[in-house]
């Protein structure tokens, strides 16, 4: 069975993502991870979502059952763990979430003692082991082998430190109003803290979670309580995190969303004339619009592209030495601060920007014109081989032959396939997307 995705282990708790799976799963990481342990340890952090408990509770399970002590460190956001990770000296660091998937949805995530993500071989070993059940039987303990357990209240504190930390000393927030969503999620404590602290104005929305609320009408994917509230409070910018606060959105301060790529490219420009961007250029994936390729060109800097996922974004940022990246979606990595997407380092990066510019957000943050382009999920009850599926090269050739860029694909996590569609003729663009979908309905739902 496969098991990892475009981001560690999701599904549905309780069906895919069982108890049982957990603690497996858990054994045969901690079994790769013993093979170069320096201190026993391994790092737990969660996401508020009800099912943590149960899966938290299996992963110490099935690591203390191989000998590996566990510190467990309640909801945190998803970088917090790989900052912790690596500043406790643990051997690796898990952590429990599906990001911006609803609550019935969970997940879990590895990073190794350097707070790094898994590499695509590594969890390929770690799903060999887990499929092996006599490997797994060998490596239980008894006695005083066993592990053992302990929770941790107070690290919080560190990491809030490395937030205040990657903003400009020389800058504060206290002239400005911001709007805060946390999502229901991992971010509601850290969030507004760091932001008040470094002076803001801080009016906080989604921040009560209940296990079952997570990403509920909010957060990155739901911007409608986030605009308005903007607007009521004349705030200077408003900032929504998914649900473990590795993504960033950001309003500005006429209520309207900033697209991921447009920050994107006005982050590379600000950094790179701050004499901070490394690599001559930045990474996206091959989902960001052609208008960024264009505007990075104009900057004399040069568009790196990946497959989709952040890991994929890492993955090439550190062949190419580059220290900045991310995603469309919200995914955005400041290497020289996270070791992964990080929506509260990201959030930062851009007040510092428009402290230096002393313009509005609106008129910072959409340096350059988007190509029209369109994004449809469409839900699907197989996964065929794309290649294989009658007819579809010739349907790739008529969009070429219109100028229309494309990527297809499906989801790492759902039963859904991605279109996307890129090109000058918005027109021409929507007519060829709405044939797309109609092929597709009747390829893979028939």
């Amino acid at each position: 069975m496969k098991l990892f995705g475009t981001d560690g282990v999701r599904g549905e708790a309780g069906s895919f993502l069982t108890a049982g799976l957990a603690m497996k799963v858990a054994m045969a990481a901690g079994i790769y991870f013993k093979q170069n342990a320096v201190n026993n340890k391994i790092l737990i952090g969660k996401d508020t979502r009800i099912s943590g408990y149960m899966i938290e509770n299996a992963i110490v399970a099935g690591l203390t059952a191989i000998g590996y002590d566990v510190i467990q460190i309640g909801p945190m956001p998803t970088p917090a763990i790989a900052f912790i990770t690596e500043n406790m000296r643990c051997d690796a660091g898990i952590m429990i979430s599906a990001s911006h998937n609803s609550f019935e949805d969970n997940g879990i995530k590895f990073f190794d003692g350097h707070g790094n993500k898994l590499s695509s071989e590594v969890e390929k070993t770690i799903e060999d082991i887990c499929n092996n059940q006599e490997r797994i039987d060998e490596a239980q303990l008894i006695a005083k082998n066993i592990g053992k357990a302990k929770r941790i209240d107070d690290v919080i504190g560190r990491y809030i430190v490395q937030l205040k930390n990657s903003f400009p000393r020389d800058l504060s927030l206290h002239k400005m109003r911001i709007v805060l969503d946390t999502a229901n999620g991992a971010g509601y404590k850290v969030g507004p803290t760091v932001l008040e602290e470094l002076g803001a104005d801080v009016i906080v929305l989604h921040d009560n979670p209940n296990g079952y609320n997570i990403n509920e009408g909010c957060g990155a994917l739901h911007t409608k309580d986030l605009s308005e509230s903007v607007i009521k409070y004349r705030a200077d910018l408003g900032i929504a995190l998914d649900g473990d606060a590795d993504r960033l959105v950001v309003v500005d301060e006429k209520g309207e969303v900033v697209d991921g790529d447009q920050l994107l490219g006005a982050l590379g420009s600000y950094l790179n004339n701050q004499g901070l961007l490394k690599g001559g250029g930045i990474v996206s994936t091959v989902m960001s619009n052609q208008g960024l390729d264009d505007y990075m060109n104009s900057q004399n800097l040069k568009l790196f592209r990946s497959d989709v996922g952040d890991k994929h974004v890492l993955e090439v940022m550190n062949k190419e030495n580059i220290n900045f990246g991310g995603e469309q979606s919200g995914h955005v990595i400041m290497h020289d601060y996270a070791k992964t997407g990080d929506g509260l380092v990201s959030a930062l990066q851009v007040l510092a920007l428009i402290i230096h510019a002393n313009k509005k957000a609106s008129q910072v943050l959409r340096p350059f014109s988007l190509y029209p382009q369109k994004l449809t999920n469409i839900n699907i009850k197989v996964k065929k081989e794309l290649a294989d599926i009658d007819g579809l090269a010739k349907k790739l050739e008529v969009l070429e032959t219109q100028n229309i860029r494309h990527l297809i694909r499906y989801s790492g996590t759902e039963n859904k396939l991605r279109i996307l569609l890129e090109g000058k003729d918005a027109k021409q663009m929507n007519k060829a997307m709405d044939d797309m979908v109609v092929f597709f309905e009747k390829a893979l739902n028939a």
